[in-house]
């Protein structure tokens, strides 16, 4: 059994997770965390994308870095906060055009240090945003985390619902078992600005229900395909303070669910 790496001063640690790029994960696990901050919990969030960190950029902070610190004789990172949130990111360590060329075991050891050598003090949640698929990144934090559990973030087409239903394969699997707390439904559907009573289902309906259902578990939330939404990525804003209050409703809906979870509750 794989030793798990002991981080006694969090109390709780739920991986938001997807079977393929572009749905949007990113998105979700930074405003889940800015969400839970503003309904007053210690918040962290780790950026396990190794290979294409984007939390930096969506929180505005790619130009800064970690300071370290001694503390009980080790050194540790201090992870940089906006918005009430710790954040920690290999994106704080690489230059914006460099890649990173890592073997797996390289990669492995590059994930723990984020979760093991930071210095995290007093958290209610960490919220892990994982790269897509089940690769190396994940089955390291599966087994070297005490996960409370994930969440699936999925668009409404066939062909992100059966890449997600492979990477939830991965959580069910018996011997890493970690639960499914739920799915998130991202570009749902699309609210021209002018006629904001309508709505265009242009990738298709109900994807999100059927993978809940086929998974049984609730389906959290529906995001709107919405300008507002990835402008806010892209400049380091918070969905919180937008205008589309659609958004705002979603992501307190998910956060409120997180905190009244019996299986995460503090």
């Amino acid at each position: 059994m794989t030793e798990k790496i002991q981080l006694p001063d969090i109390k709780h640690i739920i991986a938001v997770a997807s079977g393929k790029g572009g749905v949007g994960k990113s998105t979700v696990a930074a405003n889940l965390a800015i969400a839970l901050a503003r309904n007053g919990f210690k918040t962290a969030l780790v950026d396990a994308d190794i290979y294409g960190p984007s939390i930096p950029r969506m929180f505005g902070i790619e130009d800064q870095r970690p300071e370290v610190t001694e503390f009980s004789g080790v050194q540790l990172m201090i992870p940089i906060e906006k918005f009430g949130v710790k954040i920690m990111s290999m994106g704080f360590f690489a230059a914006r055009s460099q890649g990173l060329i890592w073997r797996g075991p390289m990669v492995a050891n590059a994930t723990q240090q984020l979760f093991q050598n930071t210095l995290w003090e007093d958290i209610d949640y960490l919220i892990v945003d994982f790269p897509p698929g089940t690769g190396d990144i994940q089955l390291t934090a599966i087994q070297k985390l005490t996960l409370s559990g994930a969440i699936m973030v999925t668009t409404p087409q066939e062909i992100a619902l059966n890449d997600a239903r492979k990477a939830a394969s991965m959580f069910n699997n018996p011997d890493l078992h970690v639960p499914i707390l739920g799915v998130v439904e991202n570009m749902s559907w699309f609210t021209p600005a002018p006629h904001p009573d309508e709505k265009y289902f242009i990738f298709g309906q109900g994807g999100g229900e059927k993978l809940a259902t086929e998974l049984n578990v609730p389906l959290l939330g529906q995001l709107p395909l919405v300008a507002e939404l990835g402008d806010a990525a892209e400049n380091g804003l918070s969905v919180f303070g937008q205008t589309n209050k659609t958004l705002v409703k979603a992501f307190e809906g998910i956060a409120e669910f997180i905190c009244n979870l019996k299986t995460v509750s503090i």
